[in-house]
């Protein structure tokens, strides 16, 4: 696709879900951009280095732990499920965000629906392909605009921005949307991940510069 076309594209596709009160925003993107970040055009990769292959045939995304109803959905079935569209931003913890990204996907909180959470599960654990994990606390995880997005301006999502399907988490920084989504626990106690046991904040909300330590 030409860069052109694409640009149409994704402005088409912002005003669409501005037109049925999807997006909810400023119109002032300074008012958007978290203290200690700056705005960048475009949508900068970072991973650890493995970018694990997609089958269509083989992949699964497991859903376990503290529920009533252990899942364990194919591609063909994930793709079943009931589809939504939404414009967030996205804040790195390495100081770059970018506004009005518009992904696609199937809601977290309807996948959890699904699964039942017993009352004991408080957090949520999320595994990937690639050996990296995070944990989100129950509550957030569970909010209206958390996304398991298999697409990104209305295309397949790129393998580099973790395609097959990732979390996306608009309120927290970049890598609590996990890539290469594998499974996902739901938890009675809390389990820092990967970069969690490596200093960074447990929590990592962009509007409290919550990006190391406790």
């Amino acid at each position: 696709m030409g860069i052109e076309r694409f640009v149409q594209k994704r402005e088409r596709l912002i005003e669409t879900l501005t037109r049925k009160g999807e997006v909810e925003r400023s119109t002032d993107p300074r008012e958007r951009v978290p203290a200690g970040q700056h705005l960048t055009q475009g949508f900068p990769v970072l991973d650890l280095g493995f970018r694990p292959p997609f089958d269509p045939i083989t992949w699964t995304l497991r859903i376990f732990g503290e529920v009533e109803r252990e899942l364990l959905l194919t591609w063909d079935e994930f793709q079943a499920l009931p589809r939504v569209e939404q414009v967030s931003d996205f804040h790195c913890v390495t100081t770059w965000s970018k506004l009005d990204v518009v992904w696609g996907g199937v809601k977290l909180a309807n996948v959890s629906a699904m699964a039942k959470p017993r009352p004991t599960a408080t957090h949520l654990i999320a595994y990937c392909a690639e050996d990296y994990t995070t944990n989100l606390r129950l509550t957030e995880a569970l909010g209206d605009d958390v996304l398991l997005a298999d697409e990104l301006d209305g295309e397949p999502l790129p393998l580099p921005h973790g395609g097959p399907v990732r979390l996306v988490v608009p309120k927290l920084y970049g890598w609590k949307s996990a890539k290469f989504l594998r499974a996902l626990e739901f938890s009675a106690v809390d389990k820092p991940g990967f970069w969690e046991v490596r200093g960074y904040h447990n929590h990592g909300d962009p509007w409290r510069e919550e990006r190391f330590g406790r």
